[in-house]
This record gives C-alpha cells, sequence and structure tokens, in this order.
C-alpha cells in the first residue's frame, strides 16, 4: 500500500478517481487549490484506489494522507 499525500496545504478542488479505479504510475489522483493555484497530487505507481482520505472543499495541511492506493 503507498500513502499518497498533500505536498501543500490546501483546499482540495477535485477528486478525480474513486475507490477500485485502476491507476497508472504519475496519474493525477487529485487537485488541490491553493493561493488560486491549482495543484495536482499524483501516484508515483501504478495500482489500484483502497481508499480515499478527503472529500472535496476539505481543508488539508502538507503531509496529511489523501488516497491509498493498493501498488501492483
Amino acid at each position: 500500500m503507498a500513502d499518497v499525500a498533500a505536498h501543500i496545504t490546501g483546499t482540495v478542488w477535485k477528486i478525480l478517481v474513486e475507490v477500485g479505479q485502476r491507476v497508472a504510475a504519475g496519474d493525477t489522483l487529485v487537485i488541490l487549490e491553493s493561493m488560486k493555484m491549482e495543484m495536482p497530487v499524483e501516484t508515483e505507481g501504478a495500482g489500484v484506489v483502497r481508499e480515499l482520505r478527503c472529500r472535496e472543499a476539505q481543508s488539508v495541511n502538507e503531509g496529511d494522507v489523501l488516497v491509498v492506493v493498493e501498488l501492483e
């Protein structure tokens, strides 16, 4: 399992995946908004989304786990 964490403090603008979805390395999972800039949060490896730990419009801090991916 791999925890995909926020790399900045901001707000979850959009969630692009759902539980059970297959993702490839480099896919954008979540888009964060901070200071009117959109910042993609990507997965480092291919796998399956097992858990979403955030919701749209939620405030998050740097290091908060947003998505859990089971790597292949």
